[in-house]
């Protein structure tokens, strides 16, 4: 099951990459055997973020399949790379519910669970949730998360012995530095606000 979840992991950034909307039921697919593996890993704060993920994916593709507009209002095309910026303060409201997020989940872990690593594990699904979320919008500096939270994720994976997955967040963080140069490089900055 792990190795199933490391390829359909890679497809999944590849078609992030690229900005196809496929992406969002792919990462159904890989969120759903990761929430069996990490049930099995006791890494619960991962789990409860991959089935946060199937919800998310809805919405990110509902979101994804809506028209896009350049800054001069014409509608861009579905082929075309499309982001916005974070602004100050959302950047403020974000950092702060993923301060949030993580003490709630680290509570929760470290009291209430078995959990081997809640402080890592509780950061990166407190990263990661903002970071979909953000995706899932559009803004680029979902990547600048996503490598935060997946160089953490190799380390936590590398300390439970998930070798397979440990090398699949390798590979995220990356491609994670690539596809943030691919959609500066050649995408279109939209004139709607992140929030």
């Amino acid at each position: 099951m792990e190795y199933f979840g490391v390829l359909a992991g890679l497809l999944y950034l590849l078609l992030e990459i690229k900005q196809h909307r496929a992406m969002w039921v792919v990462g159904v697919i890989s969120s759903l055997v990761y929430v069996y593996v990490f049930f099995v890993s006791k890494v619960y704060a991962s789990m409860g973020l991959n089935m946060y993920n199937v919800l998310i994916s809805v919405y990110g593709f509902w979101q994804w399949s809506l028209q896009r507009r350049r800054p001069d209002g014409e509608v861009v095309s579905r082929g075309t790379v499309v982001y916005r910026h974070i602004g100050l303060k959302t950047a403020a409201v974000v950092l702060s519910i993923i301060g949030l997020i993580y003490f709630l989940i680290y509570y929760v872990l470290k009291v209430h669970t078995d959990s081997p690593v809640p402080d890592v594990d509780a950061l990166v699904t407190s990263i990661s949730i903002v970071a979909t979320w953000m995706l899932a919008r559009r803004i680029i500096e979902h990547w600048i998360f996503w490598i935060m939270a997946d160089a953490l994720s190799v380390y936590m994976y590398y300390t439970l012995a998930l070798y397979p997955t440990m090398l699949l967040y390798l590979c995220y963080t990356a491609l994670a530095f690539a596809g943030y140069y691919m959609w500066k490089k050649k995408g279109v900055k939209t004139d709607d606000n992140a929030l």
